[in-house]
């Protein structure tokens, strides 16, 4: 008890100090403490505090990094003890009673109804304070309502919140018992969490490092990844060579190769970035994947066919100036290849991502090192071999 009066003193210490205080005051205490003490703000305060945490907490401060750095698994381990837990047959006057002597009066949004300890509907502030004071809660509660097992996992409870706009959401066991709460702004810092690494990720940056970590750590996150571009890259050179008796006929073709690469792998960043949205939003679930792959297939060929149309004339005009052989066919050539290449990466923006996931491993991370590959491999190899069959 003496415990829990310390932390109600400290969250309405901690109410009147500028973000970065709070912050300041949090770091070092036990990572349950922080959760209960961060859930128990108001939402813009919660975030503007947990934002100032992670500049703050040591390398070493294991407890603070618990909170800020999204390990917890389900919901059961990012939940807090439920502020308002009233029986159905509790009247609107009792439970006026209960708020008006309750510490956390301000925290409490809803009020959840139980009856045998079940979880059976939940009352809102407004109707209670409208409601007649000799009304039963089972009369003006809403039936029925969301609420969390203590088993889902964050990533499917970040999925249910793009639905289910609440301040707090119930939690339960598996006999439908209350057993906590969790705060929505929590899951919004999970999903903001998520969204904000992804950049990081596709490039083979660890979810961990930050700009204040050591540089042998981030050698150590990051140079693994920089061996298997290195790797992928000997396949796409071994795709050029294999032309190379055909660019030493018409050399107008190396000055191309890059406007080749960029395009066709900013395409393919652009649906890769778009479907690892999908994945980390829940919405992937409910569009089909043939669906999915027919839209970026067609967003290829349009964007292909837009840039093909000004490279192949870019191509003739520089055949032109150089002398080389058929300019004509040779800007026909950057222009198909620039569709076909342009709709290959479409579609491995979106299968990269997805295999990745399928097999169990992050499908952000350093998925845009795969997709580069690929996409170098088939736009290249497309478009040294459209000028071999074609012009030579």
């Amino acid at each position: 008890m003496s415990q829990t009066m310390g932390l109600t003193e400290r969250i309405e210490h901690i109410r009147k100090l500028p973000p970065r205080d709070a912050a300041e005051e949090l770091v070092g205490l036990p990572a349950d403490d922080i959760q209960f003490i961060l859930a128990r703000l108001p939402t813009d305060q919660a975030m503007q505090v947990a934002s100032h945490l992670g500049e703050i907490a040591a390398p070493g401060d294991t407890a603070t990094r618990v909170v800020l750095s999204g390990i917890e698994e389900t919901i059961g381990e990012l939940m807090t003890p439920a502020t308002a837990t009233l029986p159905s047959s509790y009247t609107v006057a009792e439970a006026l009673a209960f708020m008006v002597k309750s510490a956390n009066v301000a925290e409490i949004s809803y009020i959840f109804v139980v009856e045998e300890n079940r979880l059976v509907g939940l009352v809102g502030m407004r109707d209670l304070i409208l409601s007649k004071p000799s009304e039963a809660l089972s009369s003006i509660m809403v039936l029925e309502p969301f609420a969390f097992h203590q088993s889902t996992p964050i990533k499917s409870a970040v999925s249910e919140v793009l639905y289910r706009h609440y301040r707090i959401y119930p939690v339960v066991d598996d006999q439908q018992c209350v057993v906590g709460e969790v705060r929505g702004w929590k899951l919004y810092e999970r999903i903001v969490s998520e969204l904000s690494t992804q950049a990081g990720s596709q490039y083979g940056v660890a979810k961990e490092e930050q700009i204040n970590t050591p540089v042998l750590a981030a050698f150590r996150m990051r140079h693994p990844w920089l061996q298997v571009n290195l790797i992928t890259a000997f396949a796409a050179a071994f795709v050029v060579g294999m032309f190379e008796g055909t660019i030493s006929q018409i050399v107008a073709l190396a000055a191309f190769l890059p406007v080749l690469a960029g395009q066709s792998g900013n395409t393919g960043c652009q649906a890769l970035a778009i479907t690892l949205r999908g994945i980390t939003l829940g919405k992937i679930q409910d569009y089909p994947l043939r669906q999915l792959l027919r839209k970026e297939i067609l967003l290829g060929a349009l964007n292909g066919a837009a840039v093909g149309v000004i490279a192949g004339t870019a191509m003739f005009a520089y055949a032109l100036f150089t002398d080389s052989a058929n300019p004509a066919m040779l800007g026909f050539v950057i222009f198909i290849a620039m569709i076909g290449a342009c709709m290959a990466s479409g579609i491995f923006g979106v299968a990269v991502p997805l295999l990745l996931k399928r097999f169990g491993a992050d499908p952000a991370t350093a998925s845009s090192i795969f997709l580069t590959t690929f996409t170098d491999i088939i736009g290249m190899g497309l478009m040294l071999f459209l000028a071999t069959s074609l012009v030579l």
